[in-house]
Order: structure tokens, then C-alpha cells, then sequence
């Protein structure tokens, strides 16, 4: 029977092991969530550089009505 829960017995070392793994899959996910907001902000950023290019290359027809 002893033999059968050595088994189940965690070594320090193990549990060391564990412990930093644990750690650096919980800095993973804070790294991929901080890289999804930077992604997000980019978009954002080059969707307003594009927005704004746009409305200068129409230029003053963009302020007037188009005739039909």
C-alpha cells in the first residue's frame, strides 16, 4: 500500500515546478491580452489616419451637396 501512495506524493521540486509554470502561463495570458489592446489600438489609429486622408483627398466637394 505505501508503495501505491509514493505515487501520489509530490516532491518539493515538483511542486516548485508547478508552481513557476503556473506563474508563467498566468504571464502569458496578460501578454496576449496586452497585445490584443495594442492591436486594437493601432486599427483605431490607422483607421483614423485612413478616415482623415480620405476627407483630404475629397477636399471641398465633401462640404457640398452633390448635384444630381
Amino acid at each position: 500500500m505505501a508503495k501505491a501512495l509514493f505515487g501520489h506524493v509530490v516532491s518539493p521540486v515538483q511542486l516548485r515546478v508547478a508552481e513557476e509554470n503556473a506563474a508563467l502561463r498566468a504571464r502569458v495570458r496578460r501578454l496576449e491580452a496586452e497585445l490584443e489592446e495594442l492591436r486594437a489600438q493601432r486599427d483605431a489609429a490607422r483607421d483614423a489616419v485612413i478616415a482623415s486622408e480620405l476627407l483630404s483627398m475629397a477636399g471641398d466637394s465633401a462640404a457640398q451637396p452633390a448635384l444630381a
